[in-house]
């Protein structure tokens, strides 16, 4: 190893003792971390329900757990942790360039850009060890024997008032859609993995409703849902290999995008690009969102090549056709994804379809890890024809049984700027588009901007690149963001973005445009304590509801948000949580409001932690709706929506009652005021009370 110079030694050793008081202070520096607050912050606020928050959520966790190793890492795999901008990564590996390896966590204090809050935000996930993973020589199943990331999780969930759907079925009814199974959700998972050498694991659930039956008729096998995934990396020139079921998150997600990804939130600029990360296992119980089948990725120099293929069944209501084209006798409208089976009508719909994609991906990294270029391809195969309902807005919507794709996709990083984009067309012709960049203009201020563009007739089945709308199609946007920190404690974040929809959408039967903003102020007086307003606004074109002309009216939808959040750490067991939020709605009639009032105590003590909230609320309808982070058990993640008037107070409490078990247990009630009933069909309850109940248990081997 060459001799270390003097300047860097003098360095490092400043930087340590800069650093060490405050990382001493905390009895447990990693596990102080409060991950669901992080998370939290980087989800878009409020009213985003498209976003897999469960998937992002499972892969810091698994930082966590094994955090990256900054001298064996790469640009994507912490772009994935979206803490650091493209800059400052960038910046990282220059530095690695002239200096060699880290000697110490301490040492980012020296790179460019890193300052503290955001080296205290990324410590709980890096380190900074002398030898790789490879070190290892032993044959993979003893490493396998030996690892401690290594964990069987079960879970029990039900709300203990009846709903309707599971009520005795009324003879005298011509309707006999009560649900076939039990109020019970059952849940059972196992994982083991290591990083960049191994990931195995399978999940099976069971939703509410369901049976847990074995009937080969309906493709049952107790749990009405399984998946399962294998792993491997880094065997030789194979950077990765997957059987099961995965993910391929490539390029800005045009094409493929995982279900990792952030939308516009109060992280500006880390979350705008999105990393290119390209084969992912597969681990979540959304039914819908992944690949089923086989992917390899092989590095050839600098081209790594991946190829994938999935076969799987997917829920569709076939039906018989009205003409007489040669091969198909039925077709489907849409592939359904709620994933649910409770009832006759749903079960019969039950994979009645089947899907085939495949396709490939090189993509080019330059030796100084600054510019990348990628290609894809990739074919999407229906065992029967799509046909949409002929309805104005789906004109344009994919019809058939076959759809290609081919795109390319670049990221280029210049001192403090980093370029990125995508584009990509589809069999119809349709073409999609997405570039921006990210900037440091100075050790206080990042800059992000994009355009994206999706045609009205792009079709694109398994991307998720950013955007207003939950797919890329019929939209095109102007995005910027801006992060200042104009003192140590001090930092304001802010975005607009503005959009049109050129063609028809549902429920908006015209071609419409609006415009999104927020604004956060965020003060840090100390490492236990924290305060942030914000305000979001968002105007969007929609149908005026009841109009009673002939002529569809569609008017702009104001919705505002205004959020006030305080936290701090009280002492060693004792944290606070308190949170105000406000929004307004108007829609060519009365402004109407709602808000939530919430405050949370959480305890810890040795090995059980204690969270509780108490929180009331008053909207004036569903449109003003008010959506708040809830604590909950490990891999979960909820962010349920309130309206009308009423409280919501839970308890969740973990411990550990033997060295190898963690246990959770969650009990939440909401009660509303002046109401009869919650819900409605066959989720209806009948009174004001809901209550629900959660069990976890966790062993690791």
């Amino acid at each position: 190893m060459a001799r270390l110079p003097m300047v860097r030694c003098l360095l490092l050793c400043w930087f340590t003792l800069l650093l060490l008081p405050p990382l001493l202070a905390q009895d447990y520096p990693r596990q102080a971390i409060d991950l669901d607050l992080l998370v939290q912050e980087l989800f878009a606020e409020q009213d985003d329900e498209s976003i897999s928050y469960e998937d992002f959520y499972e892969t810091l966790f698994q930082y966590y757990q094994r955090p990256i190793d900054l001298n064996r890492t790469t640009p994507e795999e912490l772009a994935a942790l979206y803490l650091l901008s493209r800059p400052q990564i960038a910046a990282f590996f220059e530095y690695l360039e002239e200096n060699g390896d880290l000697l110490s966590i301490y040492e980012l204090q020296a790179i460019p850009g890193f300052d503290l809050p955001t080296i205290y935000q990324l410590l709980p996930f890096v380190r900074v060890r002398d030898t790789g993973l490879q070190a290892d020589q032993r044959p993979l199943w003893q490493r396998v024997v030996g690892e401690d990331n290594n964990a069987l999780i079960l879970r029990y969930e039900r709300t203990l008032q009846e709903r309707r759907g599971y009520m005795p079925i009324d003879t005298t009814s011509r309707s006999r859609s009560r649900y076939l199974g039990s109020p019970e959700k059952l849940y059972l998972r196992y994982r083991i993995s290591h990083p960049r050498d191994y990931s195995f694991g399978f999940a099976a659930e069971k939703d509410p409703g369901e049976q847990l039956i074995w009937d080969r008729t309906t493709r049952r096998y107790g749990f009405d849902y399984y998946t399962a995934h294998l792993q491997l990396y880094n065997r030789g020139r194979f950077k990765t290999i997957a059987l099961g079921d995965y993910q391929l998150q490539i390029g800005q997600g045009l094409l493929l995008s995982s279900g990792y990804t952030v939308g516009k939130g109060s992280e500006t600029i880390a979350t705008v690009s999105r990393p290119n990360l390209g084969i992912r296992p597969y681990t979540s119980v959304l039914e819908y969102a992944f690949l089923r089948g086989g992917a390899v990725t092989y590095n050839v120099g600098q081209v790594d090549i991946t190829g994938f293929y999935s076969n799987k069944r997917v829920d569709a209501n076939l039906q018989d056709r009205l003409d007489s084209l040669p091969f198909y006798t039925n077709f489907f409208t849409s592939i359904q994804t709620s994933g649910f089976h409770r009832t006759p009508t749903e079960l019969a719909n039950k994979g009645q379809a089947r899907e085939q994609v495949f396709g490939g991906n090189a993509s080019f990294q330059s030796r100084d890890k600054s510019l990348n270029l990628g290609l894809t391809a990739l074919g999407t195969h229906y065992s029967a024809p799509m046909q949409k309902a002929g309805v104005p807005y789906q004109r344009f919507e994919f019809n058939g049984t076959r759809n290609y794709n081919i795109g390319a996709n670049y990221s280029y990083t210049w001192q403090n700027v980093y370029l990125f984009g995508e584009t990509a067309l589809s069999k119809s012709g349709g073409v999609g588009t997405i570039n921006g960049f990210v900037a440091n203009l100075s050790n206080r201020v990042e800059l992000a901007m994009l355009h994206r563009y999706y045609a009205r007739h792009f079709h694109s089945f398994y991307g998720s690149a950013f955007g207003e709308g939950t797919r890329n199609i019929n939209e095109q946007g102007f995005y910027t963001g801006i992060k200042i920190r104009p003192l140590p404690q001090w930092e304001i974040t802010a975005y607009y973005d503005r959009f049109r929809f050129p063609w028809l959408r549902y429920q908006v039967d015209a071609p419409s445009y609006g415009d999104e903003y927020l604004v956060r102020l965020l003060f840090r007086p100390n490492k236990l304590s924290s305060l942030y307003a914000q305000m979001r606004s968002e105007s969007k074109g929609r149908n005026v509801p009841g109009n009673t002309t002939s002529i569809d009216y569609v008017a702009q939808a104001l919705r505002r948000n205004y959020l006030l959040h305080f936290e701090t750490v009280a002492s060693k067991i004792l944290s606070l949580k308190s949170r105000v939020q406000f929004s307004t709605y108007t829609h060519e009639s009365p402004q109407e409001t709602g808000y939530l009032i919430a405050q949370d105590l959480n305890f810890t003590f040795n090995k059980v932690r204690l969270s509780t909230r108490y929180a009331i609320f008053d909207t004036d309808s569903y449109a003003t709706r008010q959506y708040i982070y809830e604590r909950d058990v490990l891999y979960a993640f909820s962010i349920p929506a309130f309206f009308g008037k009423g409280t919501r107070t839970y308890a969740l409490l973990q411990f550990r009652p033997i060295r190898s078990m963690d246990v959770w247990l969650k009990y939440g009630l909401t009660f509303y005021r002046n109401q009869d009933s919650i819900g409605t069909g066959m989720e209806t309850i009948e009174g004001s009370k809901r209550s629900d109940v959660k069990v976890q248990l966790r062993y690791k081997f």
